[in-house]
Parts: C-alpha cells; sequence; structure tokens
C-alpha cells in the first residue's frame, strides 16, 4: 500500500484534535444518561441595542473584553460609526450586556437576547453607514435565529431610569421603515375616553415600577424627546401600539 502524503497524513490528526476541542455533554451523575436526539440550542427571543458611550469603537472593545465601572461587561456584537461590525459572544452563548431589568415576562434579558453595541458616545447622530451596517445584521439575526422582527428594543426600555441608551438621537423610524421593532401604523386617533396608557405600557414591554421612567424611555423611542409625563399624541401612539399588538396576540 502506498504510505501517505505528509497531507493526507495530517488529515486524521487534525480530526482528532477538533475532536478534542468539541464541547463534551454535561451529564448528571445522579442520573442514567440515555440520549435523545429531540433536542435544539436555546434561542434568543429579543435584540437590545445600546450605545457605548466610550470616545471610539478600540475603547470600546477593550471595555467589552475587560470590564465597565459595574464590573465584567460584554455583548454580542459592535458596530463601528464607520460601520465596521465586531462579533465578541457567539449568538448561542449568553453576553453580559442588559443587567437588571425586565421586558414583557423577560425577566433574565441575558438569556432570552442578543446584545448589540453602537459605537456613539450618546450626544452625536448615529453615522448613515452605522445604521445601514445595523439594518444589515438586524436581518441576518432575525432571519438565521428566527427572531420576530417587532422584537428590537432599546437597552432603556427593558431598564427605565437605570439606563438611557440609546437615547434619544437613535433613528427607530428609520428601522420601522425597513421592517425591524414596533412602530405605530396608520393614522393616529384619540383613543377612547376608557383607554388605560399605563396597560398599553405594560402590554408593550415596559416595566412600570418607575412609571417616571417609564415615560422617558417611552419618549426617547417613539417621539425622539424628553420628558417624563403624557401628552395627548403620546395616548395617540399608545393606542395605535395597543391595538397593533392586540390584533397580532
Amino acid at each position: 500500500m502506498p504510505s501517505l502524503t505528509p497531507r493526507r497524513a495530517l488529515l486524521p490528526l487534525l480530526l482528532a484534535l477538533l475532536a478534542g476541542c468539541a464541547p463534551v455533554p454535561v451529564h448528571n451523575p445522579i442520573a442514567q444518561w440515555v440520549p435523545s436526539p429531540n433536542f435544539d440550542q436555546r434561542r434568543p427571543v429579543l435584540i437590545v441595542l445600546h450605545f457605548t458611550n466610550d470616545d471610539s469603537a478600540e475603547q470600546a472593545l477593550q471595555t467589552l473584553r475587560t470590564h465597565n465601572s459595574g464590573g465584567p461587561v460584554s455583548s454580542h456584537y459592535l458596530i463601528g460609526n464607520d460601520g465596521h461590525i465586531y462579533q465578541l459572544v457567539d449568538d448561542s452563548q449568553r453576553a453580559w450586556h442588559a443587567g437588571a431589568g425586565r421586558w414583557g415576562t423577560i425577566t433574565d434579558v441575558n438569556s432570552a437576547s442578543i446584545g448589540i453595541e453602537l459605537d456613539n458616545n450618546g450626544d452625536s447622530p448615529f453615522t448613515q453607514v452605522q445604521i445601514d451596517s445595523l439594518l444589515r445584521l438586524l436581518a441576518d439575526l432575525t432571519d438565521r435565529l428566527r427572531i420576530p422582527r417587532t422584537q428590537i428594543i432599546g437597552h432603556e426600555d427593558l431598564a427605565p431610569g437605570r439606563k438611557d441608551d440609546p437615547g434619544p438621537l437613535f433613528p427607530w423610524r428609520q428601522l420601522a421603515n425597513a421592517g425591524f421593532g414596533l412602530w405605530p401604523r396608520g393614522p393616529l386617533i384619540d383613543p377612547p375616553a376608557d383607554f388605560d396608557p399605563w396597560m398599553a405600557l405594560g402590554l408593550i414591554g415596559y416595566p412600570l415600577d418607575n412609571r417616571t421612567a417609564a415615560v422617558r424611555s417611552f419618549h426617547h423611542h417613539f417621539r425622539g424627546m424628553d420628558g417624563d409625563s403624557l401628552d395627548a399624541q403620546d395616548l395617540r401612539v399608545l393606542y395605535a401600539l395597543a391595538r397593533q399588538l392586540g390584533a397580532s396576540s
């Protein structure tokens, strides 16, 4: 039999090394292991957008691989203001980006979400090339991971009063025009007299422990402005969103 060429001889060794690097399933020692083929990886159901509040993408990359003032921090993706996309954590793994907070019935947001950081200090407009890259990434993630396109929120939405990113300068309407995120459709009309705006805010997903902070986050997201009290236009927006969510439930 002819001898293996050096390249062919390396193939079995490489395959063995790769097999050795594959994760080993964790088996409970108090139970008998009877494996079933019917399983899948846990999948995220939410995408959370942030701004970095750093001076550059390079500084943000360092922070996201080490820590900030609150301790170790990470995110699945970072998009520079030049549109370059970096991935720091595998989609199937739990990144430390959301912290304390909740969205609707989701109380452990890190375990249920993908985190995307945008290179921005919160005081400057987001660049168009950055938003273009974000839209491309959102299309990939929602299609590949089967995340509903409405399930895209800001960090401040899930943590009102504690976080303020991505802030009132973020172009949520542009995302909505591309088919991403929850946004009121059609003409806005006055709600009926018995309409409850707080129930609508809760239906959207906002935690209502601090209603003033929840309104401020709602204003940043859906009105692009500051303010912590509801006005007539807020009621029209909330009524439209509640009707959309009621129609899709």
